[in-house]
């Protein structure tokens, strides 16, 4: 049940509180998110950790980390955890929190003090997450790209994905969707959100998220039914950087989000790579600048990228494929649905899990294609 509490609390704090922020962050760390979220939800005071707000501890800090300790508690009334988490799991999406089995090892480092740590992450898609981020590469770019760099993000991406590399980016128009459609196409690839995973954005790219679910998955920190803010997308870019052994950025403008998620790379100590461009194009002013300043790898084609990475020795050899069998407690979760239908709480009494873990692995189930929603809760897929 401590576990169950605790993946319930840090879904809630998702619907609160905007990802990855310090103060919330620090008390997790300190005082666990079950605790943390009985706290919010009963507009109690915030437990105790060292406050300080962007550098400046004192008074001025101290009312402004408490001003929006008021906006989590007011948001808090209107949040359902079970509503939340049963929504999400028709939906296809599941809740992964740290010590679960999908949980990507890269993403602990995140939780250094200081780092903008996160709360958990909503998986949708038939792939594992954290098997698919073993062998994987950061691969991103400018929104307005040209041609040259479309063509050069896909070319790279599709010889990735041949050699059993996963392509991960952050499903935007551009390189991020020349990436991802090319690796698609011959392999997997992860698409990092900065909304809820139901809501299509952009919109143009609805066609895309769908068919990357079948293999890959979508990964994001925002509940269901979030629409993105501009501040999620560069908190967003931490986790591709986090999620992956090395970051290339393919095309990017001097001012473009890209060496955002290059920033969070080299902070990260991840392999950081850049493409050059014509020296007169503007899109790839900020790939020199990393090339020149900030000691960036550079890379023209995949087998440079795997000269890069390949002696930090994260990548195994061969393919990675996720296993068929399934762990214990989701072979008991299956076990207790049947092909009529029955009751989430009926199946968790079944196979002796918490309701709040049997929804979760519900979730992993249907995006796995084994279970669906039903009148009368869940039934196997026939």
């Amino acid at each position: 049940m401590t576990r169950d509490a605790d993946a319930r609390a840090r879904a809630c704090l998702t619907a609160v509180a905007p990802p990855g922020d310090l103060w919330l962050g620090a008390m997790l760390a300190e005082h666990g998110a079950a605790e943390v979220w009985a706290a919010i939800a009963a507009g109690a005071a915030p437990p105790a950790v060292p406050c300080e707000e962007d550098g400046r501890p004192g008074p001025q800090a101290r009312e402004t980390l408490l001003r929006r300790w008021r906006r989590w508690s007011a948001a808090a009334a209107q949040v359902d955890a079970e509503q939340l988490l049963s929504a999400s799991a028709a939906a296809g999406i599941r809740f992964v929190v740290p010590g679960d089995p999908e949980w990507p090892g890269r993403l602990e480092e995140l939780g250094m003090p200081g780092s903008r740590r996160t709360y958990g992450l909503w998986v949708r898609g038939a792939g594992d997450l954290r098997d698919l981020c073993l062998r994987s590469v950061a691969v991103v770019g400018a929104r307005a790209c040209t041609s040259y760099g479309a063509h050069v993000a896909a070319e790279m991406s599709y010889e990735l994905a041949e050699r059993s590399v996963v392509v991960v980016s952050g499903g935007a128009y551009g390189i991020d969707g020349a990436a991802h459609r090319a690796a698609h196409s011959a392999g997997s690839t992860v698409v990092v959100l900065a909304c809820g995973l139901d809501v299509d954005y952009p919109r143009g790219h609805a066609g895309m998220f769908a068919d990357i679910a079948r293999t890959g998955v979508l990964v994001g920190e925002r509940p269901l039914g979030a629409t993105p803010h501009a501040r999620d997308f560069l908190v967003r870019n931490r986790l591709i950087a986090a999620l992956t052994p090395g970051t290339v950025v393919v095309e990017a403008g001097r001012r473009s989000g890209a060496l955002n998620t290059a920033s969070h790379a080299a902070e990260l100590h991840r392999v950081l790579m850049a493409v050059p461009g014509p020296v007169t194009s503007a899109m790839s002013a900020g790939c020199h600048m990393l090339l020149r300043d900030w000691n960036a790898g550079c890379v023209t084609c995949a087998d440079d990228v795997m000269a890069q990475i390949g002696p930090m020795g994260d990548l195994p050899e061969g393919p990675v494929r996720t296993s068929a069998a399934l762990a214990p407690e989701h072979a008991r979760v299956l076990g207790a649905v049947s092909r009529s239908g029955t009751g989430p709480a009926v199946i968790a009494a079944a196979c002796g899990e918490g309701l709040d873990t049997t929804m979760r692995i519900l979730g992993m189930l249907a995006a796995s294609g084994l279970v669906e929603r039903c009148p009368a809760g869940w039934r196997l897929v026939r």
